[in-house]
C-alpha cells in the first residue's frame, strides 16, 4: 500500500513536469483537451516528455519508439521477435515488410504487428533506410497492441510532421509550384517519380530531360505541380504498356545532353 501511494505521488510529480514543459515548449498555448490528454497518458503509461516518450505534432500527441521501449521495460516485457516477410518485400523498389511479435509474459501467446516502408510512405530524410523504418514500425505496432496504446507512433507516420503551431508568416506564405511539396499527407511528387524510376529501372537523368521537354519548361524544377503530375501519370502508363518504346524515347535525349553546355 505504501509503495502504491509512493508510485501515485511520483506520477503526480511527472504529470506536473510534463504539463509545465509542454506549455513552455509550445509556440502557442495548448488547449485544455491537449493538456488533459497529456495528463491521462502520463498517469496511465508513465510517459515522460523530457525523455522524448511523446511528441506534440499537428495538433495531436504521438508516442515515440524510445517511449515504447521504455514502457516495455517498465512493464517487464519478456521478449520480442522480428521477422522479415520475404514474400511481400521488393528490394529493387525499396519496399520492406516486417512482422514483430511481443511477449508480455512467459505464458503470453504474443501480440503481432506488421510494418511496411517504401520511398512513397517515408520522409525524404530517411530515403535509403526503408528497411530499418519498416522494422521499427512493426515493433511499434506490436508494442502498442501489447500495452493497449491507441496513440500512433511518430515512426509510423508516412510524412514529415509539420510544426504543431505554425506562426502566421508560414500560414500566409504562398504555395510553391509543388513538384517537391506534398499536400494532406500525400506522397510528394518527387518521391513518386523516384519510385517509378527505380521500379522500372530507368535512367534518372534522361527521365528529367524528357520531363522538362514534356512540360515545356527549361528544367523539371520550373514546371508546375499539375504539369509534373501529368508527366508522372503518362510515364507510368508508358512504362507498363511499352517499356522498350519508353527506353528508346529516353535514349533520344542522351544526345541532347551530350551537346548541352
Amino acid at each position: 500500500m505504501i509503495k502504491k501511494v509512493a508510485d501515485t505521488s511520483e506520477l503526480g510529480i511527472l504529470v506536473r513536469q510534463n504539463i509545465r514543459l509542454a506549455r513552455r515548449s509550445a509556440t502557442r498555448q495548448l488547449g485544455p483537451i491537449a493538456i488533459d490528454r497529456l495528463r491521462d497518458l502520463t498517469m496511465t503509461f508513465g510517459f515522460s516528455l523530457s525523455l522524448g516518450d511523446v511528441q506534440y505534432l499537428d495538433s495531436g500527441w504521438y508516442i515515440t519508439h524510445a517511449g515504447l521501449l521504455r514502457l516495455s521495460r517498465r512493464r517487464r516485457c519478456v521478449g520480442m521477435r522480428v521477422q522479415q516477410v520475404f514474400q511481400l518485400c521488393d528490394p529493387g523498389m525499396g519496399r520492406w515488410v516486417f512482422k514483430a511479435t511481443v511477449y508480455t509474459s512467459p505464458r503470453s501467446k504474443g501480440f503481432v504487428g506488421f510494418g511496411d516502408a517504401d520511398p512513397s510512405n517515408v520522409s525524404s530524410l530517411v530515403h535509403g533506410a526503408e528497411m530499418r523504418v519498416a522494422e521499427t514500425r512493426a515493433v511499434n505496432r506490436a508494442l502498442r497492441k501489447a500495452y493497449g496504446i491507441g496513440l500512433c507512433s511518430v515512426e509510423e507516420l508516412g510524412w514529415s510532421p509539420r510544426p504543431s503551431n505554425p506562426d502566421r508568416s508560414s500560414q500566409n506564405a504562398p504555395a510553391t509550384n509543388g513538384n517537391n511539396g506534398h499536400q494532406n499527407g500525400q506522397p510528394r511528387l518527387r518521391d513518386r517519380l523516384c519510385l517509378l524510376i527505380r521500379q522500372h529501372q530507368l535512367d534518372a537523368g534522361l527521365v528529367k530531360a524528357y520531363a522538362a521537354d514534356y512540360c515545356g519548361t527549361p528544367t523539371l524544377r520550373d514546371a508546375s505541380r499539375n504539369q509534373v503530375e501529368a508527366f508522372i501519370n503518362d510515364l507510368s502508363e508508358r512504362a507498363v504498356k511499352d517499356r522498350d518504346g519508353l527506353i528508346c524515347l529516353l535514349n533520344s535525349y542522351s544526345k541532347s545532353q551530350e551537346v548541352a553546355p
